[in-house]
């Protein structure tokens, strides 16, 4: 049997989410995970064979906005440097046919300087967090970014597109669910018109949460608002079904009538898919986040009329999308083994 290293980067849980669509449309390949904290978690629960060994740093928030962007890129250094190290061991002692990361580059500088063939799935070609001085070193950075990624055998970008040189873009890449929306529904125990707050993997999105509270209290109507704070975040909150960490969020976003979430890829993904009305607030300075969530509209400072823009996708009409992002990119995937087995 062939088998593969997947390196799934764990800041966020928008990386893991995506690999297990891919993974769960393999055939005949042995998959040893890595990644860490709630990444591992999600894959733990699901039964998959997972190392949990990478412990990335938290970026730092105050009132949604991004801050000390240069120290947290300092971080970010030391925290590739621990990857690097890390994945070196396992690579020399699982000897993979193949090398699969989720915007973990340390693990493909290894794996090219073994010669292992390298596939990398990533959403983006360059950073831009820092300004000044900061933006010297991120700006070598991503030069040897850059260097990694025309060494990889194939780059996976989840967008719609053409494909050029090494890159493919194969559309959103979504985990899938047997259910139907009534079937799901039934299942959550969802009886009235339901809202969905969501922060994905990490404490960043705790303002949100806040947020988006104060709005919909100013809502005379009565809703059902489901809470999935994700694994870093302990706190309950009050009036809310307070869900914590779900395996299954893509379900929880198809049975729901509106969205709240941060500007993820992932989940700006799986609700287009589902065709779920929703509201995307990006972390301010966060340029990730903030291309995404323009993309579908928004803006940070939507952040101070949510209580408008709940009403207004209550109202909206369900538009799903069609995609098979994850099967094209399993399909890939599965070539390349093959081709160098």
């Amino acid at each position: 049997m062939n088998a593969l290293n997947f390196f799934s980067s764990p800041i966020g849980l928008g990386h893991v989410t995506r690999d297990i669509a891919i993974v769960n449309n393999f055939q005949n390949i042995s998959i040893n995970f890595v990644t860490g904290s709630g990444a591992a978690k999600i894959l733990k629960n699901l039964d998959f064979n997972v190392q949990d060994v990478y412990n990335p740093p938290d970026f730092i928030i105050n009132n949604g906005t991004l801050q000390s962007t240069a120290k947290w890129l300092w971080n970010y250094y030391q925290y590739y440097k621990d990857c690097k190290s890390t994945s070196q061991k396992i690579l020399e002692h699982d000897k993979p046919d193949l090398v699969v990361s989720d915007e973990d580059f340390a693990s493909l500088s290894n794996a090219q300087h073994k010669k292992i063939p390298t596939v990398l799935i990533t959403d983006i070609l360059e950073t831009r967090f820092t300004k000044g001085l900061a933006s010297l070193i991120e700006k070598k950075m991503n030069k040897s970014m850059r260097d990694l990624i025309k060494k990889c055998d194939i780059v996976i970008l989840p967008e719609v597109g053409d494909n050029h040189d090494n890159i493919r873009r194969v559309g959103p890449i979504v985990r899938q669910t047997n259910s139907t929306r009534e079937q799901l529904r039934e299942k959550f125990s969802f009886v009235k018109k339901t809202i969905l707050i969501s922060i994905g993997g990490t404490s960043s999105g705790i303002f949100l949460i806040q947020k988006a509270l104060d709005a919909i209290s100013k809502i005379n109507q009565d809703f059902e608002i489901i809470l999935v704070a994700g694994p870093a975040v302990s706190r309950k909150f009050e009036n809310v079904r307070n869900e914590g960490f779900v395996n299954n969020l893509h379900e929880y976003i198809y049975a729901a009538d509106v969205l709240i979430s941060l500007a993820g890829k992932s989940t700006i993904d799986e609700a287009r898919y589902y065709g779920t009305p929703s509201i995307f607030i990006p972390i301010k300075g966060h340029f990730e986040q903030e291309d995404n969530a323009k993309e579908q509209g928004f803006v940070f400072e939507d952040i101070n009329r949510l209580d408008s823009l709940i009403l207004e996708k209550l109202e909206e009409k369900r538009n799903q999308i069609n995609t098979n992002g994850a099967e094209k990119t399993a399909h890939i995937i599965s070539e390349i083994i093959q081709s160098n087995a």
